[in-house]
């Protein structure tokens, strides 16, 4: 660095001339390569870690995968839990859940006896694990909303066809149990495992639910109309069986008289003086007077 002042006609110049050191430069330079290093390195790890996360792919508890390739098409081999790799832009994971799921399918019917139905059926479902490529290829991934409805509303219709409106009602077990051994055949067929099925709601129309609560209130008008008449029967039947006590009673009573003469009569009328006197005694507003005998009595002024 060098420092130079001229003073010409009362004019002063100034110049300043800075050299720059060949040291200085050379680590100026490295230091421009060390970054440029380290920014490939940076571009390189993330170029890196990008293909790496692309190429792997997580299962989670209680599903599977089936991989897709775009050359060979769906593969027959199963994916289970944990973490896989993949050949990235050319195979896809398809993440199934295995586990069982509930269904509500509601369905309109009607029975033997041509009465409307209103029958919603509950449904835990899930699908067969080694089917799944099957499954995706025929008929894809939302193959519970393209299976279940149908299949069901047909076993449901066939069914309770069978049955007339009150067998539906007290037999409802026999017919939840028919319903769902044919529907666990059905689905089978689509790879599919029930593991409950069971009749959550069952209505009938509104004419013939007016019907069963008038024939319930006949019912119960005639029982009670039976109870009155079988009452009146019994009390028929005690109030003969009374009067055949009395009868019989009378008949001893006068056998009784014709054998020993009045002494019955007479032991009847002292037992009935003797309950009187007991009675009389036990009263507060009656006074026994003896017959003959004077006795003052102190009346209140």
């Amino acid at each position: 660095m060098t420092h130079k002042c001229v003073n010409n006609g009362g004019e002063v110049h100034v110049e300043v001339r800075v050299e720059t050191g060949v040291n200085g430069g050379t680590e100026a330079i490295m230091a421009a390569k060390v970054f440029e290093s380290i920014g490939k390195f940076g571009l390189a790890l993330a170029v890196a870690g990008g293909v790496v996360n692309s190429a792997l792919y997580n299962v989670d508890a209680g599903h599977r995968a089936v991989i897709f390739d775009r050359f060979r098409g769906v593969q027959d081999i199963v994916v289970g839990e944990g973490t896989h790799f993949l050949i990235p832009w050319v195979q896809k994971p398809i993440i199934f859940d295995c586990r069982s799921q509930p269904r509500n399918v509601p369905v309109i019917t009607g029975s033997k006896d041509l009465q409307n139905v209103n029958i919603t059926l509950r449904i835990l479902f899930r699908p067969v694990a080694s089917q799944l490529p099957r499954i995706y290829t025929s008929i894809g991934e939302d193959y519970d909303n393209r299976v279940l409805p149908s299949i069901t509303t047909e076993i449901l219709k066939s069914v309770v066809a069978r049955f007339d409106a009150g067998e539906l009602i007290t037999q409802r077990e026999v017919v939840s149990r028919q319903v769902s051994d044919d529907l666990t055949e059905r689905a089978a067929t689509f790879g599919l495992i029930l593991d409950d099925v069971s009749l959550t709601h069952l209505t009938f129309g509104k004419e013939f639910t007016e019907a069963v609560e008038a024939k319930q209130v006949a019912q119960q008008e005639a029982e009670r109309a039976r109870f009155m008449v079988e009452k009146a029967e019994q009390q028929k039947r005690a109030t003969i069986i009374s009067a055949e006590g009395d009868s019989k009673a009378a008949a001893l009573i006068a056998n009784s008289l014709a054998t020993a003469g009045d002494g019955l009569i007479e032991l009847r009328k002292l037992e009935a003086a003797e309950d009187i006197a007991y009675q009389l005694s036990r009263s507060r507003n009656v006074t026994y007077l003896p017959s003959g005998h004077s006795v003052l009595l102190q009346l209140p002024q």
